[in-house]
């Protein structure tokens, strides 16, 4: 008979508090364990040092997206550059921004005629990528706040962009296609018709090699550079597959294991290569938002709009840990050593807790 999952009780969390509306993205810093990025539907982004369990929660620093926000206001997408010093930020009115860990903004970029959905920095830090509703990609440098190129290959809203390394990058859109582009070329290197329904998550896997695809047409696909058809066509969720993220390890380097959420309620993990699936997670009532691995890759955290954050074994596929949030869950994010997981919740809420 299996283990019942741990019920992780108020007592065993940090909610930080001070948001006015829904959070919904959440991001720790790769270099400073205990600091958090938070972007909510109240215009501010809020930046969190997470003391240990049972410490006091410092004040947050907030990062005021507008002065006087009437509209465009959310925050809907952060990403810190890979040696902590800058976070960028991406929201409804268009504009990327770049903080300094500190909280101070250095430069607010205004080229996207709508909201930016997607927003990523490259491995070196020397280049952010934007891609937006206004059905562009832009490249900027971060040094200097000015664009460096504008892609115009899609023809509907992009809703994500995931760099291959310093130079290459993958966008997906509503228009059902995927683009590779390349820093300083004109014309896209790769254009894949990929599926049949809008696309909402691409992701390269560790190595580079492979990419993955999800898409409201309830597939997901891996593409590589070398064939203009995909790899794999993996079948098996019932609904639309909003998120998918890889291990973040590759042990046997004939494998990938990938990890895909939808609206079916479940998560499923897969070997990629073959298409094969080796566990499907039920535990969710609800469509499920946001997935993120351990970075060791031994743990899965998922987070649904039924308000349940779960933490799996995603080598067994058994349920480990549960916590019931208050509201809806967007996103879930472990942090480098992956000793604390942060949840954000349509309930102006960031739920800490602590695994250690």
């Amino acid at each position: 008979m299996e283990d019942k999952p741990e019920t992780i009780d108020g007592n065993d969390v940090i909610i930080l508090s001070g948001h006015q509306s829904e959070v919904f993205s959440c991001s720790w810093n790769p270099v400073i364990s205990n600091l958090l990025a938070s972007g909510s539907g109240d215009a501010t982004a809020r930046l969190w040092t997470v003391p240990d369990k049972h410490g006091k929660v410092p004040n947050p620093t907030v990062l005021n997206h507008l002065p006087n926000a009437t509209d465009s206001k959310d925050v809907t997408t952060l990403d810190w550059n890979p040696s902590g010093t800058l976070l960028a930020s991406g929201s409804y009115d268009g504009q990327a921004r770049i903080w300094t860990e500190k909280g101070e903004l250095i430069h607010a970029m205004a080229q996207h005629r709508g909201p930016i959905f997607s927003l990523k920095w490259n491995r070196k830090g020397d280049l952010l990528l934007s891609g937006s509703a206004d059905t562009t990609t832009v490249v900027w440098n971060p040094n200097t706040g000015i664009m460096k190129q504008q892609f115009e290959f899609h023809s509907s809203a992009i809703l994500d962009v995931d760099w291959m390394d310093n130079t290459t990058f993958a966008s997906c859109s509503s228009d059902k296609m995927i683009f590779v582009c390349r820093v300083g070329t004109s014309e896209p290197i790769k254009r894949w018709t990929a599926h049949d329904d809008e696309i909402n998550s691409i992701r390269w896997d560790p190595t580079g090699q492979y990419l993955a695809s999800c898409s409201d047409d309830m597939t997901t696909k891996i593409w590589s550079l070398s064939s203009d058809q995909p790899i794999q066509i993996i079948r098996g969720h019932q609904l639309q597959i909003y998120t998918l993220q890889w291990a973040p390890v590759v042990n046997d380097p004939s494998k990938r294991i990938l990890a895909t959420g939808s609206f079916d309620s479940t998560i499923r993990l897969w070997d990629a290569l073959t298409g094969t699936c080796i566990h499907v997670l039920k535990n969710h009532a609800e469509a499920v938002y946001s997935i993120s691995f351990s970075p060791d890759a031994d743990q899965l955290a998922s987070g649904s709009f039924d308000e349940l954050l779960n933490i799996w074994n995603a080598k067994t596929g058994t349920l480990q840990k549960t916590y019931k949030a208050d509201g809806g869950i967007f996103e879930v994010h472990f942090n480098k050593d992956g000793s604390k997981l942060a949840a954000c919740t349509s309930n102006k809420q960031v739920v800490i807790l602590d695994m250690k």
